[in-house]
């Protein structure tokens, strides 16, 4: 098969598709790889250090999509990219394609195959193409806040953990998955006040087990969200349902009870953002103010330590691209039940069922879809 790597184009996007070591194992597996020019750039890799692993370097994006069979990319499509796309042609990537209708309408139209990294399971019930990506965006949540509690980033001028003598910053934890219980670890050893709201009571005990007396781990009702939110000097919203819209948990009506000069960091900007007033930036723009809270809202967070998520990213990739290519996509995707719930798109239909039910497009399972 031939694979190819386009060089991101979404705003301070550094990341790439496969690293020269992913592309070395393609290659040895008896498969073509190809990649655009300074495609690895932003992580420290020249096109000599893909030549040298055999990968070809082409010039432009354009060339890469019209000769590859299956696109390998880090984050969904930008406009210019989904009119390459054609059909039968596999795309394997970042989607998140529920708040996203133009971005699906195109998808639809191209009849490629689209594969989303956050949609494919495991035995375990876990998103093991997504998890690396929030255990660095939840990592990286403490750090964004801590900054946006600046004064000179108009926030309340608090040092997350404090100092002798001087209380530190309550830090509210919305959703205690992968991305909350890696915000958690970063707050509670910056030595913050740390609370960590979920409804699932098996995560809370897991939490309660993992950090003891430093956390404080909360049933999620109403009440307690908005009583914790409302003291809250950072919140993090970390919620997340696989494949849907982030559901608006801390209202328009929260945020202008807040105190002045806190933050947010919502963490769930990829699926539409968990927060009402929050509302996609970028790494140039990160941050804005509503009712003097400042919302941090980068829909591309691991993007700012490119090298770190890309090796992290394609530890999790490489075995699902191998199997794409040594099998093919309906071999591979009918083999592997968890693997075929990362189908979203398929020969112009939605096979993503909280996807079609999010944009209001007919369901098509992904069996019969393939069939």
């Amino acid at each position: 098969m031939i694979i190819g790597v386009p060089k991101e184009i979404k705003n301070h996007e550094y990341r790439v598709g496969m690293v020269p070591g992913s592309v070395r194992e393609l290659i040895n597996h008896g498969h073509k790889v190809i990649v655009e020019t300074n495609a690895g750039m932003g992580i420290g890799f020249s096109d000599e250090d893909y030549i040298n692993v055999g990968a070809s370097i082409l010039t432009t994006a354009s060339a890469v999509f019209a000769e590859a069979e299956m696109i390998v990319k880090v984050k969904e499509p930008q406009a210019i990219e989904r009119a390459m796309l054609r059909e039968g042609q596999i795309l394997f990537t970042y989607l998140h394609l529920a708040p996203d209708l133009p971005q699906t309408e195109d998808l639809i139209k191209s009849k490629a195959i689209c594969i989303a990294y956050e949609t494919v399971t495991d035995n375990h019930g876990g998103l093991p193409l997504l998890a690396p990506m929030s255990e660095v965006a939840g990592r990286m949540s403490i750090q964004a806040g801590a900054q946006a509690l600046e004064k000179s980033n108009s926030g309340s001028g608090m040092l997350l953990g404090g100092v002798p003598g001087v209380e530190p910053a309550k830090v509210v934890v919305i959703g205690g998955g992968m991305v909350g219980n890696n915000a958690a670890q970063m707050a509670v050893g910056m030595g913050a006040e740390v609370v960590i709201l979920d409804r699932n009571i098996n995560v809370l005990r897991r939490l309660d087990a993992q950090f003891g007396n430093k956390i404080k781990a909360v049933y999620s009702t109403a009440d307690a969200l908005e009583k914790h939110v409302l003291e809250a000097d950072l919140v993090i919203g970390g919620v997340l349902i696989p494949g849907a819209a982030a559901p608006k948990l801390v209202t328009a009506e929260h945020i202008k009870n807040m105190k002045p000069g806190s933050a947010i960091v919502d963490v769930a900007i990829d699926q539409g953002g968990c927060i009402e007033t929050s509302k996609a930036t970028t790494h140039a723009e990160p941050t804005f103010i509503v009712d003097e809270v400042v919302h941090y809202c980068v829909a591309n967070m691991p993007g700012a330590v490119p090298r770190t998520s890309t090796f992290a990213l394609n530890n999790a990739t490489l075995p699902f691209i191998i199997k794409l290519a040594n099998k093919g996509y309906k071999q591979a995707l009918l083999s592997d039940e968890h693997f075929l719930n990362g189908l979203n798109v398929i020969d112009g239909k939605v096979t993503c069922e909280s996807v079609a039910v999010n944009l209001g497009f007919e369901f098509v399972e992904p069996k019969v879809a393939l069939a």
